[in-house]
């Protein structure tokens, strides 16, 4: 869908009819629809403000960094910011370290790129964008195979959606 379709130009059954010709035939048959009661198209896009500090101002999850819903790592990614952040506040207040508030926005910027790039990569993978040249579509393809007949293909794809070791 291009950035320019608008929620307007879906009506109830188009939505119904393109939701079922993405589903498998069986699950399709078997769906009850009905009228919406909301309808919007969620942009993937993606945001790193950097650094995440400015000053005494510390930005953590949405504030500092928005990734795509498809690679399903916003909520994860806002909670290893805080616990960069928390750990650096702790040491702060009780040793009078600052070490983890300076290296804050660094450490969690290693991660928040970490996702990025997994976030990009599922996005690029499991969706169509028009005018996608036959190369980059056969590569896609290609990323799909392996996937599904690699371990270490797996196990990095469960590593990275799980969450990368803090």
């Amino acid at each position: 869908m291009p950035l320019s379709d608008s929620a307007d130009n879906w009506s109830d059954d188009a939505f119904w009819t393109e939701l079922k010709r993405r589903l498998p035939s069986e699950v399709a048959e078997q769906l009850i629809t009905g009228a919406t009661i909301e309808k919007s198209i969620a942009p993937l896009r993606s945001y790193v403000a950097e650094p995440m500090r400015y000053g005494n101002l510390f930005l953590a999850g949405d504030a500092a960094h928005i990734v795509p819903p498809t690679g399903a790592r916003g909520l994860n990614t806002a909670g290893s910011d805080i616990f960069y952040l928390y750990t650096g506040l702790v040491d702060f207040y009780k040793k009078n370290d600052a070490t983890g508030l300076e290296q804050y926005s660094e450490k969690a910027l290693a991660r928040v790129w970490k996702a990025q790039r997994f976030a990009w990569w599922m996005t690029t993978m499991l969706h169509t964008f028009p005018d996608t040249p036959d190369y980059d579509q056969k590569l896609k393809e290609i990323d799909m195979s392996y996937l599904f007949t690699s371990n270490a293909a797996l196990s990095s794809l469960a590593e990275n959606y799980v969450g990368l070791p803090y």
